[in-house]
């Protein structure tokens, strides 16, 4: 599967003549959909389809579908889910169990029509000071119970056929901004960083996908966010071990400074292997295309072995699993 180094979203809920056209010779290795794009089940199965279509090939389409306040899909379409921290603290020892049946369905609601990636687990670690924009989206407060969590929830998707994205390595819950709009900084000791932060990052290494954070580890790298640092992308690959594909977060986001070729650039030198960028559009979109090579080396054999990871959903009874996750949530209130 061939495909250029980046993953592009689109304006609206269909394909302009124009969109096609720039997409099919920008050629991008994926997509990705936002509340934009969607309205119902048949017209996302259209969108995704026209997607596909553009490039002429099977292409990942990506999506945000945590749940809580970061759900693209939504009522009355689609379930409407507890935002994650309240989830998991909601069935306490059955939390693993939920997250399952969470990804599991999830994964069966994006699977339907068309959608093949979601950009979760989200593994970062809750703290006391963990900003709001991702305090109730962390799966627990300590490493060991984010990576249990977030395992459950990653083999629920992949047994709906929906890989998952690890996201946002090598840590984003410490930070105290919003990386959205400002650009973190977070001044805690590389030990303290290696017996928590990475913890859950480094037990989930071996899935396919993880997508970087915007933030500064001055214990790492005093000068570059994670995005476009060297030094904390060789981290990620040799301290926390993720072999797998890497990809920015979003670069139209505003903890990142300067140009988008600058961005493009210093983020694939830097060793990152896929660009992300989310809003549709195409000024912006020029500029990361002119600066992003076809995928080749490292970064093709990671994607290809990531696809190959994409398989035929098992079996699934919907309405057993809302009756089980009834039963977990009544159990663990007895507990």
């Amino acid at each position: 599967m061939g495909g250029r180094a980046c993953i592009f979203g689109c304006l609206g809920p269909h394909l302009t003549p124009n969109e096609s056209a720039f997409f099919r010779d920008a050629d991008p290795w994926g997509f990705i959909i936002f509340a934009r794009n969607i309205e119902t089940p048949d017209q996302v199965r259209a969108l995704t389809s026209e997607l596909r279509n553009a490039v002429g090939r099977d292409a990942p389409i990506l999506i945000d579908q945590e749940g809580g306040r970061v759900a693209r899909f939504r009522a009355p379409h689609w379930r409407e889910w507890d935002a994650a921290l309240d989830f998991t603290q909601s069935y306490g020892v059955n939390a693993q169990h939920a997250m399952y049946l969470r990804g599991r369905m999830i994964a069966d609601d994006l699977h339907s029509v068309g959608v093949d990636v979601n950009c979760t687990p989200m593994l970062d670690v809750a703290t006391d000071d963990s900003h709001a924009i991702i305090l109730n989206r962390c799966y627990g407060y300590d490493p060991e119970t984010v990576a249990q969590n977030g395992r459950a929830l990653a083999n629920g998707q992949l047994d709906g056929g929906v890989l998952s994205i690890i996201k946002h390595i090598p840590g984003h819950g410490r930070a105290d901004l919003d990386s959205h709009y400002d650009l973190p900084q977070l001044d805690t000791r590389l030990a303290d960083l290696q017996a928590s932060d990475f913890v859950p990052f480094k037990q989930l290494s071996d899935l396919p996908m993880a997508m970087t954070a915007h933030i500064t580890y001055t214990a790492i790298d005093a000068e570059n966010c994670a995005t476009l640092s060297p030094k904390v992308i060789n981290t990620i690959r040799t301290d926390i071990g993720f072999d797998g594909l890497l990809m920015t977060d979003d670069l139209s986001m505003k903890a990142l400074g300067g140009t988008f070729e600058h961005r493009t650039q210093t983020a694939l030198e830097s060793g990152c292997d896929i660009i992300l960028h989310c809003n549709g559009e195409r000024g912006e979109m020029d500029p990361i295309i002119a600066n992003t090579p076809e995928l080749s080396g490292k970064a093709a054999t990671r994607a290809s072995a990531a696809l190959a990871q994409r398989k035929t959903p098992k079996p699934f009874d919907r309405v057993e699993a809302e009756e089980t996750l009834k039963t977990l949530l009544k159990d663990a209130a007895n507990v």
